[in-house]
């Protein structure tokens, strides 16, 4: 399996991502740097967690009109996966690729600890390593995590089920304590309508190893893998 790793001035969880996606794998992922306008044959994208660009104007919106991102946006269009998470998911909002936008925390602080997360749906590549209303412990780290859209969309997420994770107790109870930072619906994930795009706000990569104190985000890379490679 080929993957590659998009890189952006502030990513601070590249690094995080090829570990998890060569454990998984056994392949090491490519870097590409955010400025490369072209990419070789690839199996899966990875756009990764950080702050790029330093979060300026919003979080995302400058590297959403960095060179690569067109390119990523076609290989998309063509299917191949995309995987967001946390500055990727805010990135992939910020080019269209993903519906709605992500704000400011409801609290207005950087929040970072473990949530927990239900798995709502298990039709991707990303999610069918799981069983749906499976509980899942998961890191969260961001400032703008806060995913906001209109009533039609939300609507619409909802219909197609194409919300992937929602912020819950550890008991699987959807309530406005559970949810960290305010997102419409408990929202933590959602999926395109064809459903070979994930952007997520909590970081699966970094929950992979007991090393690491859990291996719940293990499953998401596991299962990509399985499904890109047989």
């Amino acid at each position: 399996m080929k993957a590659a790793i998009i890189v952006f001035p502030g990513s601070n969880c590249d690094r995080d991502m090829q570990v998890a996606i060569r454990a998984a794998s056994g392949q090491e992922p490519i870097m590409v740097w955010h400025k490369d306008t072209e990419l070789p044959q690839l199996d899966l994208i990875a756009v990764p967690g950080g702050f790029s660009y330093g979060d300026y104007l919003r979080s995302g919106a400058i590297a959403a009109h960095s060179p690569i991102m067109k390119e990523v946006a076609e290989r998309a269009a063509m299917g191949v996966p995309v995987l967001g998470i946390c500055n990727g998911f805010q990135i992939l909002t910020e080019t269209g690729l993903l519906p709605g936008a992500l704000m400011r925390n409801a609290g207005l602080k950087y929040i970072c600890r473990d949530v927990w997360l239900k798995v709502e749906q298990t039709h991707s590549i990303f999610t069918r390593g799981y069983d749906k209303g499976q509980i899942i412990r998961v890191p969260i780290a961001h400032h703008d995590g806060n995913y906001f859209c209109d009533d039609v969309t939300v609507n619409r997420l909802e219909d197609q089920n194409r919300i992937a994770f929602r912020y819950c107790e550890s008991d699987g109870s959807v309530s406005d304590d559970a949810n960290p930072n305010g997102s419409r619906h408990n929202i933590a994930g959602i999926l395109n309508r064809r459903k070979n795009i994930l952007g997520m706000m909590p970081h699966p990569e970094r929950l992979i190893s007991s090393t690491l104190g859990g291996s719940d985000g293990k499953a998401m890379f596991d299962s990509a893998v399985t499904a890109l490679t047989s």
